[in-house]
């Protein structure tokens, strides 16, 4: 399967170079937090999305720096690609006082206001509401900007995030719905859960625009998604739908029962960075030498980050009801 079949010189090499290292870098960092996880430091839980690269790098480095994200509580890859820094993500996943949220928020709640981040949920749909609410600001002020809402085909059933697409279409807010249909909702295929399994369609009662790709492309999930941002900035919501897998269990006690080492395997093969590779030294726009370059590097960045990480002390118990609201 290759990428999206563009003109080759239609894309910038520092581009293609960054949605490259974002992937590696994404898929690293998760990689070793489920290691961190097995040796027993990283408490609670956590839910990672190896497999989803594409969908969430290409959505986030397509939209604007000043754009705003919402994240599910499989929120470490976008939350990355919009620049949070690396070594305070792993210290707060960690727990630790130089985390991004001083370690209150772990893995599942990461905030970054300065980079437009406005959190990651643990509670599914949730997230759609306050992208709502981000939107508003945004049409109050006047201000050339958008929300990207995260959620999965699991929320894509619940409650809020049809009141939220509702809501938007009624007063044109600018919040791009990123559907990210990894096919299961923790153990449930999609075709247990939804009679239709056209996610699509959730759309159509609400009179918004849809479109549904290869999350797996990543040069298709950024080219539709920068058409979309223009279009959600000047006109109100859109739905896009993104269809890739997790190759991960859904947390820390998914022993991956409810489906097959084949089905797994298949979808291995369909590797998003693999696939972008293959692209990249077909099209002659990177030697093998530079792709090992840059998987070196982002290894090497993802060892320091996970080192500071266990090397940061923790929060004193005196800072515990610190930025507590509620």
């Amino acid at each position: 399967m290759e990428p999206t079949q563009t003109t080759p010189s239609k894309w910038n090499k520092q581009l293609l170079e960054e949605l490259m290292r974002t992937m590696m870098l994404s898929r690293k960092f998760e990689e070793k937090i489920e290691q961190m996880f097995a040796e027993g430091l990283v408490h609670g839980t956590t839910h990672l999305g190896i497999g989803e690269e594409a969908a969430a790098v290409g959505t986030v480095l397509a939209a604007r720096p000043e754009d705003y994200l919402l994240a599910t509580h499989r929120g470490h890859q976008p939350v990355l690609a919009k620049g949070v820094d690396v070594n305070a993500m792993m210290a707060e996943i960690l727990g630790k006082q130089s985390g991004i949220c001083k370690g209150k928020g772990g893995s599942m709640h990461i905030a970054d206001i300065d980079k437009g981040v406005l959190g990651s949920n643990g509670v599914l749909g949730s997230n759609a509401p306050i992208a709502c609410g981000a939107g508003l600001t945004i049409r109050r002020k006047g201000e050339d900007k958008i929300v990207l809402c995260f959620f999965g085909d699991g929320a894509a059933n619940l409650g809020a995030i049809h009141e939220a697409m509702n809501l938007a279409a009624v007063w044109n807010l600018p919040v791009l719905f990123i559907l990210v249909n990894n096919g299961y909702g923790v153990s449930t295929h999609i075709s247990k859960a939804s009679r239709d399994t056209d996610l699509a369609k959730r759309a159509y009662p609400f009179g918004i625009p849809v479109k549904t790709i290869d999350g797996n492309d990543i040069l298709a999930v950024y080219e539709t998604v920068r058409e979309a941002r223009d279009y959600v900035a000047q006109s109100g919501p859109m739905l896009i739908v993104q269809n890739t897998y997790r190759i991960s269990g859904h947390s820390k006690s998914d022993q991956n029962r409810y489906r097959s080492k084949e089905e797994i395997d298949a979808w291995r093969e369909k590797c998003p960075i693999l696939r972008f590779k293959a692209y990249l030294l077909e099209q002659d726009r990177f030697t093998e030498e530079a792709i090992d370059q840059m998987d070196a590097e982002t290894t090497a960045q993802i060892e320091a980050a996970a080192e500071y990480g266990i090397n940061s002390p923790l929060p004193s118990l005196d800072t515990i009801l610190d930025d507590v609201y509620a």
